[in-house]
């Protein structure tokens, strides 16, 4: 078979790439063609995503392959997950699509648990409690904004805005819709009762598809669909959510049970299952039913993961001191052990702000020595990632009885060797590192599978051992049982919403 050529548009909160993959011989190469920055825009007392700037970046990106003269069998966006765009019924935004951390949902679950109490919505849906999640974001745009929420014709979750405005179809891919707290995964379906607490017409729901749904020819944008490498290209909906993508590109053989950590903005843990685990004490322990690629179950738990370090490193640049990650991860090395650790559970550390000030203030409270110097913080947040990873590997074997003797980690996170080298020591159990490029992997394979380049997930995840390197770590010298007891007696000390 000759090589086939693929798109995906990989878009994170920090950044956003388009890159070019070639599947050859068994063997899946990927190149970055463009990158560019993402972030949260304040606007007045809002935060919000500049959708204009994303199309045109994307744009941007797709003209420049488009110069390469390759002809592109398929297309897929993937994104993070609840944020949402309303759209008309030609799918052109109407409005800027507000930020997940947008403070506006502060007051929301108060006033839907009124209607529907949470262990009523977990029930349905298997979705922890997060206040940003897609079904508060729902209950604060009709109080606040009645008539804009009205007025659209329906709403797209951001990878599939993308995927919409490329083919001209609008769908609510599974993986992404799971993210929502409104989909119901027994069902496969959006939950009916919650829509109704939600006071929204089921006709602004977009119709569900399977991950791998071939959506139809691109049409758009229409300088590009023309060019010669894109006449041809299908728009797929492979897993838009980006975890769902790079969880089916984890190289794991199934012969023993596995756990997978995606790292990045978040931290994402869990472990692949065929049906989704609604017991009190999964909904208790916070832990999440999202969708995967066959409509497997991500039961995961949610961390603010790496996040908590690139808000550190935006403050130390606001204040004239700019630092790499590389940089940063050896002024942690140098330091040494840390002498304080956090719960990450935190509010505090969700939200944007002065991220040193409010790790110094945490230690501060919990009467643990002030983190100061940026080796300090550092060292700090990623044992206490590390530490927190432990932790919930522990609650995963509880609440699914199985063993987990492996730690796949993914994303840009895997990166990092000394957090891979603390999580490893701090778990007991063997972790193994890459790929990096595991979204972009499974959007392309997903997109690969859809088209019948693939015949199943398990030779998905074969083409990814064949063709990216993974490094495993063993454990190692575990921590303290001084650090460990010190860490367990840790707790949130900001307040939350009630649920």
């Amino acid at each position: 078979m000759s090589a086939i050529h693929y798109v995906a548009v990989d878009l994170g909160g920090e950044s956003g790439r388009v890159i070019l993959a070639t599947l050859d011989g068994g063997k899946l190469s990927i190149e970055e063609i463009h990158r560019f920055p993402n972030g949260v825009v304040p606007k007045g007392d809002h935060l919000f995503w500049d959708l204009a700037k994303l199309e045109g970046e994307i744009h941007k990106g797709l003209a420049k392959v488009a110069a390469l003269n390759k002809p592109i069998a398929g297309i897929s966006t993937d994104s993070w997950g609840v944020d949402y765009v309303l759209v008309d019924e030609n799918n052109n935004a109407l409005e800027q699509p507000y930020a997940y951390r947008d403070a506006r949902t502060n007051d929301s679950p108060d006033r839907l648990f009124k209607k529907l109490t949470f262990g009523e919505i977990y029930a349905r849906t298997g979705i922890q409690f997060m206040a940003i999640n897609t079904v508060f974001q729902f209950e604060a745009h009709h109080h606040d904004e009645p008539a804009s929420l009205k007025k659209a014709d329906h709403f797209l979750l951001i990878g599939d805005y993308f995927n919409a405005s490329f083919s001209g179809v609008a769908t609510a891919e599974q993986s992404l819709a799971s993210t929502t707290q409104i989909y119901d995964p027994q069902n496969r379906d959006w939950s009916d009762t919650i829509i109704e607490a939600l006071r929204m017409p089921k006709s602004k729901f977009p119709r569900i598809v399977p991950s791998g749904t071939v959506l139809g020819p691109m049409v758009a944008p229409a300088e590009v669909a023309v060019t010669p490498p894109f006449v041809n290209t299908n728009v797929i909906a492979s897993c838009s959510h980006d975890t769902g993508a790079a969880i089916a590109a984890v190289p794991a053989k199934s012969d023993k049970p596995w756990a997978y950590l995606s790292s990045g903005t978040w931290s994402l843990l869990g472990a692949e299952l065929e049906s989704p685990v609604l017991t009190a004490a999964a909904r208790d322990a916070g832990f999440t039913n999202e969708v995967g690629l066959g409509g497997t179950i991500r039961f995961l738990k949610n961390i603010a993961g790496l996040w908590v370090l690139q808000e550190c490193r935006r403050a130390w640049e606001s204040a004239g001191k700019s630092y790499n990650y590389t940089e940063l991860t050896q002024m942690a090395i140098d330091n040494g052990p840390a002498a304080s650790h956090l719960s990450l559970d935190d509010p505090r550390f969700f939200s944007t702000g002065n991220m040193p000030e409010k790790i110094a203030a945490f230690c501060r409270e919990s009467k643990q020595p002030v983190a100061e110097s940026p080796g300090q913080v550092v060292r700090t947040i990623l044992e206490s990632l590390a530490l927190t990873y432990a932790r919930m590997l522990g609650q995963l074997a509880t609440l699914t009885g199985a063993k987990y003797e492996t730690l796949h980690i993914v994303g840009g996170g895997s990166r990092n060797e000394l957090l891979n080298e603390l999580t490893a020591r701090a778990t007991g159990v063997n972790v193994v590192a890459g790929p990096v490029e595991a979204t972009a992997a499974g959007n392309i394979l997903i997109q690969a599978l859809a088209l019948g380049q693939l015949g199943s997930a398990t030779e998905l995840r074969q083409v990814v051992e064949r063709s990216f390197p993974t490094k495993t770590v063993k454990p190692g010298t575990p921590f303290s049982q001084a650090v460990l007891t010190r860490f367990k007696s840790l707790r949130p000390l900001t307040p939350a919403a009630n649920h």
